[in-house]
């Protein structure tokens, strides 16, 4: 639903001059999409949405600065990680303290079809992956991204 939600939005912005987030939300709505600000807010915030001067009025549109989720899911482990290994379907992802969140969160980002999801403590990282193989695969590439 949120990515489909996202969708709407950004499919939205580009087709209408969107100035407000009520206006975005009425859109939503007659789009079939029932939200409260608080989802709305924070959809832009993740699809790192900005207001640009168009027309002579301010409007939501994407960000020209917009790296793609891999690249993101790289650079943040590149800074954070500090080991990661695989037991059958999870891996253990350790993290300098503090930073688990950031790294699950790009890890949920990027999304994937052998992901289920992330856990995070303060330094590690819990990742439930569909098999055993593809939590073998996700720790390779990530110790790759880590060196």
């Amino acid at each position: 639903m949120k990515g489909k939600r996202q969708d709407a939005i950004l499919k939205l912005i580009a087709e209408y001059p969107v100035e407000t987030q009520e206006e975005l939300i009425a859109r939503l709505e007659a789009e079939g999409f029932h939200c409260t600000q608080s989802t709305v807010s924070r959809d832009i915030r993740q699809l790192h949405l900005v207001k640009e001067l168009s027309g002579g009025v301010y409007r939501y549109a994407e960000s020209r600065k917009r790296s793609a989720p891999s690249d993101r899911l790289e650079l943040i482990l590149h800074e954070c990680c500090t080991s990661c290994d695989s037991a059958q379907n999870l891996v253990v992802l350790k993290t300098m303290p503090g930073l688990a969140n950031g790294a699950g969160a790009a890890i949920d980002a990027r999304g994937g079809a052998d992901v289920v999801g992330c856990v995070c403590g303060n330094d590690t990282v819990l990742i439930v992956t569909r098999s055993d193989a593809a939590a073998r695969r996700l720790s390779h590439e990530i110790n790759l991204i880590c060196k």
